[in-house]
């Protein structure tokens, strides 16, 4: 499957911009509350070191997850629906071609 350049218009490119915003409010929504639970059992020093580690992690994985260059937004767009981030139809108004190949990428 291409995926190489793939064009995307300045359009497109806003509506990636907003599809990606909002997945990452989502991801950043559900840290927030993993991190209400995880902080209620803190109790020693190794939790807060365990606790950094893990936000640290998530940073990571993060950053990774929601990178707007072109070349890669079929995986991002991808990866967010597999995650469940973000649905197909929230994709709406990008090329037929763009989604469908979205879709074949999250299955796998």
């Amino acid at each position: 499957m291409e995926t190489g350049h793939t064009g995307w218009s300045p359009e497109e490119r806003h509506l990636a911009k907003q599809a990606v915003d909002l997945a990452y409010e989502r991801e950043v929504s559900s840290l927030i509350t993993a991190l209400h639970h995880k902080i209620s059992e803190v109790s020693c020093p190794g939790d807060v070191w365990n606790l950094h580690d893990y936000l640290s992690a998530k940073r990571h994985e993060m950053d990774g997850k929601f990178d707007l260059r072109d070349s890669s937004l079929l995986f991002v767009f991808a990866t967010l629906v597999k995650d469940g981030l973000l649905s197909v139809g929230e994709l709406d108004g990008l090329d037929r071609e763009k989604v469908v190949k979205i879709t074949a990428l999250a299955r796998m």
